[in-house]
């Protein structure tokens, strides 16, 4: 799926928290929107900032994880949720709340990276058709004059000296748009973080090579540039040209 999904992190231990967020910042196309100290709180977060997922830890005082669980399925829009905790002899009772998974203490990121996936195929099947492509045409410069550029048309983009350039099927342009309120805009257009400079469009990609250091280059359809693809970035873009 396209769009960026927004997680709730819920555990009463503060390391944990700080931990997780710590995981989940591997994957460009997961932001942590809010965390929560409580059963409590994290109902009441989720009322207010309707999350995508909330990875919830099951034994916390006062509001178990599981009783937390149940009230968040009954509210109108429910998230998915994964349970996170370091007791095993839950797991088939949370699977009674249709969890997407079951995450141990210590995390193990391929287990992390497989979560993941499932809650995008779960997102993914769920999506209203009123969620499709609506960011509309992007107003750009070019020598004066203003042009609207169809996002399809795009083939990545890049921030420099507080101008964004837009590379596209037709030429080059230029923006005053931030990086990061365009790879908002966009969600649902396939665009794809892959540097904090570069944002390139998955259907154009033609070939990744290793470069060192971990990192990789990047080529594209229509474009002779070759992109760097920032190792923080690497797995989760692999990941997701391979779906």
């Amino acid at each position: 799926m396209d769009q960026l999904i927004r997680a709730l992190v819920v555990d009463d231990e503060p390391y944990n928290r700080k931990e997780l967020k710590h995981l989940l910042g591997n994957f460009p196309h997961l932001q942590v929107i809010e965390e929560a100290e409580s059963g409590e709180t994290a109902i009441m977060k989720t009322i207010q900032h309707q999350p995508d997922v909330v990875f919830l830890d099951v034994e916390m005082p006062k509001m178990s994880g599981m009783e937390t669980a149940k009230a968040i399925k009954e509210l109108k829009k429910a998230p998915l949720v994964v349970f996170a905790t370091a007791y095993p002899q839950f797991a088939a009772e949370a699977f009674r709340y249709n969890a997407v998974d079951y995450l141990l203490k210590p995390y193990d990121e391929e287990q992390l990276q497989e979560t993941i996936e499932r809650i995008e195929k779960k997102l993914g099947a769920t999506i209203d058709a009123d969620t499709g492509k609506h960011a509309g045409k992007l107003a750009v410069e070019a020598d004066g004059d203003i042009f609207y550029v169809e996002p399809e048309d795009i083939l990545y983009m890049s921030r420099s000296d507080k101008r964004t350039k837009l590379v596209t099927k037709s030429g080059e342009f230029e923006t005053k748009i931030a990086l990061k309120d365009l790879e908002t805009r966009l969600l649902t257009y396939g665009f794809f973080r892959i540097h904090k400079s570069f944002l390139v469009n998955l259907e154009y990609v033609t070939r990744l090579t290793p470069w060192f250091n971990g990192a990789y280059h990047l080529q594209l359809e229509g474009s002779d540039d070759t992109l760097s693809v920032s190792r923080n970035y690497v797995k989760a873009l692999r990941s997701r040209l391979e779906i």
